[in-house]
């Protein structure tokens, strides 16, 4: 979170600007507040998106989408404006760590805790998929630790983004390590790529690290395509047979969200506790993350609101 800079607006909306809360290849992002008084989350589209012929419209059927989503495990949009000169949309604020954040200060979680954190974010997959989205990029600081449990961030939206993110290189829109195979190759993307990248979440909350490494972008998409992940270090055969399973290469392989909460139990307030790493965090409204498209590092938190892509 920082000072507004000099060309940034003092009020979008009707929503009154207090600080940056980040910047990456979808707008900024902003903390507001609305003429309620409520803090929000306020997100200003970049002007050379908004260029391209068939943004705008794309933009504004994904925020009708997404404005249907509403479980407890999202953060949900309150506000958007996808005809003003500068598209705009506003999300809940929520106040706390990403895993990125959590995992990268406070180590690996132990296994109760990434289970809790599989409940509650299949739960807010079954919310995205029943708005007839995809969410295409979840990641660790796409996932918001609040007080009272998880939030996935960044969907929907996302859509409309990595729609607009190829380039004429052939780079694949995305976050390596954490997409699936169908996405690295081009092929159909369904509900159950979520369920693949939520197992390479949950490895990464598990062990501290991507379950198929770390190096080149070329490199880590062959590795997810073609490899074994590595979750060797994931003791608890529960949490090892889960991820295992979400991480299969064939999506007809992969549990659904709602089988994956058969299995973990549906998220409750002993889970929340569980989630709480070691020793305090500071609190932010989203992680300093990759960005949603084509692969640089994102400047701060991220969208829907990690507040900022």
């Amino acid at each position: 979170m920082s000072a507004l800079e000099p060309d940034d607006p003092g009020s979008v909306g009707g929503y009154r600007l207090i600080s940056r809360l980040g910047a990456g290849g979808m707008g900024r992002v902003f903390l507001g507040r609305s003429p309620g008084g409520r803090l929000v989350a306020v997100k200003v589209v970049h002007a050379e998106l908004v260029r391209r012929p068939e943004f705008r419209d794309r933009f504004r059927r994904e925020v009708e989408a997404a404005r249907k989503v509403s479980g407890a495990f999202t953060a949900p949009v309150v506000d958007a404006d996808p005809d003003a000169p500068l598209p705009w949309l506003v999300t809940s604020y929520i106040a706390g760590p990403s895993l990125e954040q959590a995992v990268v200060e406070r180590g690996p979680f132990e296994a109760g805790a990434v289970l809790a954190l599989a409940a509650g974010l299949a739960e807010a997959l079954v919310s995205i998929h029943a708005a007839n989205l995809v969410h295409r990029d979840l990641k660790p600081s796409n996932v918001l630790l609040a007080e009272d449990g998880p939030r996935v961030i960044d969907f929907g939206i996302v859509r409309s983004v990595e729609a607009d993110s190829i380039t004429g290189t052939g780079l694949v829109a995305g976050s390596p390590g954490f997409m699936s195979p169908e996405q690295v190759n081009g092929d159909t993307i369904t509900p159950a790529s979520d369920v693949f990248c939520l197992g390479a979440v949950l490895a990464f909350a598990a062990t501290g690290a991507n379950p198929f490494g770390e190096g080149p972008t070329p490199a880590l998409l062959y590795r997810v395509v073609h490899n074994t992940p590595d979750i060797s270090t994931v003791t608890d055969p529960a949490l090892h047979a889960l991820i295992g399973d979400c991480l299969a290469k064939d999506p007809a392989r992969r549990p659904t969200p709602r089988e994956i909460l058969a299995r973990v139990g549906a998220p409750g307030d002993e889970s929340t506790t569980a989630l709480r790493p070691p020793g305090p965090l500071p609190r932010q409204v989203g992680p300093p993350g990759a960005p949603t498209d084509v692969l640089p590092r994102d400047t701060g938190p991220g969208a829907l609101p990690r507040q900022a892509t």
